[in-house]
């Protein structure tokens, strides 16, 4: 329960604060051109807190934390005074309320910019890209890549830790190969070509990095239980906290990745484990939790192990002065942007599918875990949303800032306003869209509880 209202505390300071941001961009611009604001409010529903400024406009706080809007004057919607006509939004130049709509997602892109500087200039506790182990007969196998190589870049795009190789990948998702530079062990250089052709993962259940048959160097997972989650096939068990386990079906365990293989492909079939918990020996039957993915079926047991720490050779601090930090922020925006777009063109050609859309629980997750490893987390949590944020309100639906602009593109080549019942009918398409969109989304969320 803890859990669940720090997820959601986390969730609504973070949406909260980029909510603000969105729409203070639309008021800025607004204000700057003459346009008088009646309403500015971070949420939907019932006020919970309001106040009117000198400038005139109410500022609220509503019930639901899941939006914003500025309210404008506006002649479509409401009678406007002859004195208050000429600041009446409607009144403005084609060109005027086009900057005013794009300036929220703008708005988004700068924040992300600014977090990604303050998280730089704060220092990233980081590690480098170097490899543990490779996985047999998997791409990275192929390709020839050996435990003891750092990976220097991809694609040409310098990397400098499993952060960026991480990017780097998902961004080569239906892509037939790669190229991986990398550095041996001796220092030489080398250039490798990774297939991937075979290359699939499930995000639920392993990164593209695992995936590829990368295993980094990094914090080791051990045999030792860190964590029984609540409910889980582990905790019908009885396992605890602090045990060992030794073996699994009669055979000793190795580490805590054969494990995890062994446990996947077990799903609803009963695993004999010997534990061992204050110096003694127990016989336990685990029988994983059947969790559905796109072509199979995994088991799902609900457990975390402990970890050793990092090796102080491979481990060190992302961190740069206030300059070279706001060019990094600025870079690691762009690259943000860049893959955000490539994934939507993916998704909508069927080579993403579509269910790895998630939705406001998952967002919730996340904030929650990112504010509970620190700052630099968090700040590079809501910048990665706050790119998301202005990237989904320039899609062109008539609901969201990009159908607005379409409508307003339209009017500045033909000289013409778009019919009042062709936006009606674009605003009823799009909040359709939209709605299936998330209603998607939201099952995918439930789905990965």
């Amino acid at each position: 329960m803890i859990g669940i209202l720090w997820n959601l505390g986390a969730f609504i300071v973070a949406l909260g604060i980029l909510v603000a941001v969105h729409e203070y961009g639309h008021f800025w611009v607004a204000r700057r051109n003459g346009v008088r604001v009646e309403r500015f409010s971070i949420g939907f529903g019932k006020p919970i807190w309001r106040k009117t400024g000198r400038d005139g406009t109410e500022y609220v706080v509503a019930m639901i934390p899941l939006g914003g809007y500025v309210k404008m004057l506006d002649g479509r919607v409401d009678e406007v005074p002859a004195e208050l006509a000429d600041q009446a939004f409607d009144q403005k130049s084609v060109w005027t309320r086009m900057a005013i709509v794009v300036a929220g997602p703008m708005a988004n892109f700068l924040f992300a910019v600014f977090a990604f500087w303050l998280m730089f200039m704060i220092g990233v506790p980081s590690v480098k890209p170097v490899l543990r182990d490779v996985t047999a007969e998997s791409p990275a196998a192929m390709a020839g890549l050996q435990p003891g190589m750092q990976i220097t870049a991809i694609d040409g795009n310098d990397v400098l830790t499993w952060e960026d190789v991480n990017f780097a990948l998902i961004g080569r998702i239906g892509a037939e190969q790669l190229i991986m530079q990398v550095q041996d062990a001796d220092g030489r250089n080398q250039s490798l070509t990774v297939p991937l052709s075979s290359w699939q993962f499930d995000p639920d259940s392993e990164s593209p990095i695992s995936a590829l048959g990368l295993r980094p160097e990094g914090a080791t997972p051990t045999l030792a239980l860190e964590q029984v989650l609540a409910g889980g096939a582990g905790e019908q068990a009885g396992l605890l906290p602090g045990d060992t386990l030794y073996s699994a079906n009669g055979e000793k365990l190795a580490d805590w990745d054969q494990f995890v293989a062994l446990v996947q492909s077990s799903p609803g079939i009963p695993v004999e484990l010997v534990v061992q918990r204050g110096g003694q020996s127990l016989d336990l039957t685990l029988t994983p939790a059947l969790r559905e993915t796109d072509d199979r079926a995994i088991g799902y047991v609900g457990l975390a192990p402990s970890v050793t720490p990092v090796d102080e050779r491979y481990r060190f601090e992302l961190s740069y002065g206030p300059v070279k930090a706001l060019w990094a922020g600025m870079d690691r925006t762009w690259e943000l942007t860049v893959l955000t777009f490539n994934m939507i063109g993916k998704l909508l050609t069927g080579i993403v599918s579509v269910d790895n859309l998630s939705g406001p629980i998952s967002i919730a997750k996340g904030a929650g875990a990112s504010a509970g490893f620190g700052l630099v987390y968090f700040l590079s949590f809501m910048a990665l949303v706050s790119v998301n944020l202005g990237i989904i309100n320039l899609l062109p639906l008539p609901v969201l800032d990009g159908g607005h602009l379409l409508f307003y593109l339209v009017e500045a080549v033909t000289g013409r306003p778009v019919p009042e019942r062709v936006q009606e009918l674009g605003f009823r398409i799009g909040a359709a869209l939209l709605i299936l969109l998330m209603g998607l989304a939201l099952f995918n969320d439930i789905g990965r509880l």
